[in-house]
C-alpha cells in the first residue's frame, strides 16, 4: 500500500501512529515516515520535511528547515498481544497462498473488543506500527532477500487491524500484490468481516480465527467459489 492513510476510510482530525507525520496532501490526508512508498517527484512532501526520489520511498528533504511534529497517539505498546496459536518457528518459513502458521499463526490485541473496533471513533492509523526493520525480519524468516518490494509484495497483517490485529511479527506475512491470492483480494475479505462483526452477524473471535486459519477458504465462503484461488 502506498503512503498510508490515517485510516481506511479515515477522516480529518484523527491522529497518526507514533513516529509518523500528519500530512494533508492533494490526494488525501496521509501519515508519512522515511522509507514509506510515495509519489515520485511530488513537491508536496517538502512541506513536511520529506522528498520522494526515483526510488519511490520517502527520504529526508535537504531543503526543509524543520519537520512537522508527529501528533501524539495511543501507543500499541500499551496493548496486549494474544496469539491465535503458538509461534514455533522463526526461520525457514514456507511461502504460499496462506501464512506458514508455525511462523505466522496470527495475533490480535486483547483490548480491541467488538465495541472498540465498531465505535465511530476507531481508526486503524492509531494502532498501525510496523517499522521497516520488522518487515525485513519477516522477509528473512520466509527466506526472501531483505529489500523493498514496492507493490509486488506486502508484509501484511494476518488478522487485520480493523479486526483488532496486532503489529507483532506473529501476525505478519509476505503477500503478493497480484493474482487470486493477493493482498487486494484479502482486503475485500477484511472489509466484509469488519462490517459483519459490527452488524452482529459474525462473532469477532470467529472472524479472527477464520482469517488466520485459512483466509482463502473464508473468502470463498463469503464471496463464492468463483473468487480467490
Amino acid at each position: 500500500m502506498s503512503v498510508p492513510d490515517r485510516a481506511a476510510g479515515g477522516s480529518l482530525g484523527q491522529a497518526c501512529s507514533v513516529g509518523y507525520v500528519d500530512a494533508r496532501l492533494s490526494w488525501g490526508e496521509k501519515c508519512l515516515r522515511v522509507g514509506e512508498y510515495c509519489k515520485i517527484g511530488n513537491p508536496e512532501y517538502h512541506a513536511y520535511g520529506f522528498a520522494c526520489p526515483a526510488s519511490g520511498y520517502l527520504t529526508d528533504y535537504a531543503g526543509a528547515r524543520t519537520r512537522a511534529k508527529a501528533p501524539a497517539a495511543s501507543s500499541p505498546g500499551s496493548l496486549t498481544t494474544v496469539l491465535i496459536s503458538p509461534r514455533t518457528r522463526n526461520a525457514d518459513c514456507l511461502r504460499g497462498t496462506s501464512p506458514d502458521r508455525r511462523c505466522s499463526p496470527g495475533a490480535y490485541y486483547r483490548q480491541l473488543t467488538t465495541s472498540v473496533i465498531c465505535s465511530p471513533g476507531f481508526r486503524t492509523s492509531t494502532i498501525r506500527d510496523v517499522p521497516q526493520s520488522e518487515k525485513f525480519a519477516v522477509e528473512r524468516e520466509y527466506g526472501m532477500p531483505q529489500t523493498y518490494y514496492g507493490y509486488s509484495i506486502e508484509i501484511d497483517h494476518i488478522v487485520p487491524l480493523e479486526l483488532g490485529g496486532s503489529n507483532a511479527i506473529a501476525n505478519l506475512f509476505p503477500e503478493p500484490g497480484s493474482g487470486p491470492d493477493s493482498y487486494h483480494v484479502k482486503d475485500q475479505l477484511e472489509d466484509r468481516l469488519h462490517d459483519a462483526v459490527c452488524a452482529g452477524t459474525i462473532d469477532l473471535q470467529a472472524a479472527r480465527l477464520g482469517i488466520a486459519t485459512n483466509w482463502l477458504a473464508y473468502y470463498r465462503r463469503l464471496f463464492g467459489p468463483r473468487h480467490a484461488g
